[in-house]
């Protein structure tokens, strides 16, 4: 009930859009009836002529931050969506108007316990960027260091949970009237953007963020992290060092600067990569507005609120993905797709002929003509077509080399992203056949077969205890048993209004024969009203039977 006046907000923006017939397939306007709010915005027929990718975007601009953060992951679902709704998705920008930095005072003296002016020489109140979650202000320190302050907008953790709420009802009504969309599994897509964006919130899992690739990147001496001051950090307020750099979308500055753009393009490959294979921990946004390119040559990455982790095993996949593009290995690259598709049932043989296809048209080109995030796309749409969708972990990754190579080709046209994977690919795999490696996988192995092995008579004795004891459950997921049920319910309701109407008419009747009682008209006044009782009872029966099959 709390959240209704923002799901009415919500409705009436996409109804602005143009998109009212979705409304009306979930069900909002009645939710909004029944709680006595109610729409009274007339649909846009002009704006039904713009292309629906365009309208989606544009009403979750106007819809705020949390739609913004959404769309801009799901920018990264390149699995999910084709080419069109993901240009659309990355032209959301988070860039909202500053918050006057004297409505952030009093939560600076909260996260610091005095004043900030106490604290920090020449702050200035004027932002140097301003996102839809947090600003961020510069400052020095007493011995004269430059800093920036990045501080999280008052009252957004609120506005931002009550979104969620609605995100996450929204989804389950979509599963439940849009049964194609159920492969993609929008509720759990809701869910891990609910867990990303909250982690984003937090300021101080960002500075950790930062500390971890400093130290990853601590014997790379062309690679900047800025540095983290925990003695004023908190989950509301995010110190560190300022870098004093070129942004990386300013190309003509490089240039002025006499900086070797196809050093600062494989360098900055290289650092990717390493995030990627070696680290298994990486930048999950590479795009130019967060990397800094410094005078003496060296690159610096900033933001890292999105990041992306991979595990060990799931980087072995990867290897073997792309040591299977490079070697055009049909059977390999099937294995790694198989795998990926989990519990869905995938047509194997057209999966094959597929992936068979795809690679007769890379086979004649050479790696330094492959472009890695055209072979990327490609291979996605192939996965769209099979309703294979990617693991989490996997679409930040695939987004981050599709953007990694567009920043590489805009400083060098000859940049070659296959160039520098190969090097990388090939180190993992003579450390994965290292003796002590395989020493060690093989040691693991045979842990988990004696666990498996020496639980096998517990369960079973469990298995068989229950069995006596009528413990036994199956659980069936029956994905529309809720709306089943409510349709259930009113037909009941309606079946037995119909026979109430039909006894008051009886009823009615016969005391219409009655000689005795008041009387309006020369009728009995009780014949009368059971009659008129009965007459809008039926208008309203009839009314629900038209309604329900018009839904």
């Amino acid at each position: 009930m709390r959240d209704f006046p923002r799901l009415r907000e919500i409705s009436a923006i996409m109804i602005r859009h143009g998109m009212g017939d979705l409304i009306q397939r979930l069900g909002i306007p009645g939710m909004l009836e029944r709680a006595g709010q109610f729409l009274h915005m007339p649909v846009n027929q002009e704006r039904e002529d713009i292309p629906v990718p365009v309208r989606v975007r544009q009403a979750l601009e106007d819809l705020g931050p949390s739609f913004i953060k959404l769309g801009q992951v799901l920018a990264t679902r390149v699995d999910v969506f084709p080419a069109e709704w993901i240009t659309e998705f990355e032209r959301l920008q988070s860039d909202v108007p500053p918050v006057p930095f004297a409505e952030l005072e009093g939560e600076l003296s909260n996260a610091l316990g005095r004043s900030p002016y106490e604290i920090f020489a020449d702050l200035d109140p004027i932002p140097v960027g301003s996102a839809s979650i947090a600003q961020v202000h510069r400052a020095r320190l007493p011995d004269g260091e430059q800093i920036i302050l990045k501080i999280r907008r008052p009252g957004i953790v609120a506005k931002i949970e009550a979104d969620l709420r609605i995100l996450r009802q929204l989804a389950k009504l979509v599963e439940l009237e849009f049964p194609e969309t159920r492969r993609y599994q929008p509720t759990s897509m809701v869910d891990e953007f609910a867990r990303s964006l909250m982690r984003e919130l937090d300021l101080a899992i960002e500075a950790r963020n930062v500390d971890r690739f400093r130290q990853n990147f601590a014997a790379e001496p062309s690679i900047v992290i800025p540095e983290i001051h925990w003695q004023w950090t908190s989950s509301i307020l995010n110190v560190q060092s300022y870098i004093d750099g070129i942004p990386g979308n300013n190309l003509p500055a490089v240039d002025a600067a006499g900086l070797d753009r196809r050093q600062l393009a494989s360098d900055g490959a290289d650092a990717v990569l390493k995030m990627i294979l070696i680290d298994g921990y990486f930048h999950a946004d590479p795009h130019p507005g967060n990397v800094f390119y410094l005078r003496d040559g060296r690159i610096a990455f900033i933001d890292f609120g999105m990041v992306g982790r991979l595990p060990h095993y799931r980087r072995d996949e990867i290897v073997d993905l792309l040591a299977s593009l490079a070697r055009r290995d049909e059977r390999g690259i099937l294995d790694v797709l198989i795998e990926w598709t989990g519990d869905a049932t995938v047509n194997e043989n057209r999966l094959a002929s597929d992936i068979a296809d795809f690679i007769f048209n890379y086979e004649h080109l050479s790696l330094r003509e492959i472009h890695i995030g055209q072979l990327l796309t490609d291979m996605i749409a192939i996965m769209r077509q099979h309703s294979i969708a990617l693991p989490p972990d996997l679409t930040l990754l695939f987004k981050a080399l599709i953007t990694l190579e567009g920043l590489g080709r805009q400083l060098d046209p000859d940049f070659q992203m296959l160039d520098h994977i190969t090097p990388f690919v090939k180190r993992v795999i003579i450390e994965r056949y290292e003796p002590t490696n395989l020493l060690k996988r093989g040691q693991h192995d045979l842990q988990d077969a004696a666990s498996v092995m020496m639980g096998v008579p517990r369960d079973l004795a469990k298995l068989v205890k229950d069995m006596r004891r009528g413990k036994i459950k199956v659980d069936l997921d029956m994905k529309r048993i809720d709306t089943f049920g409510l349709q259930i319910s009113k037909s009941a309701n309606r079946l037995t209004l119909g026979i109430v109407t039909g006894c008051l008419i009886i009823a009615s009747a016969i005391v219409m024969t009655l000689p005795f009682g008041p009387r309006i008209f020369g009728m009995p006044v009780l014949g009368l009203l059971g009659f008129c009782l009965a007459f809008i009872n039926s208008i309203w029966v009839a009314a629900s039977i038209w309604r329900s099959e018009h839904q």
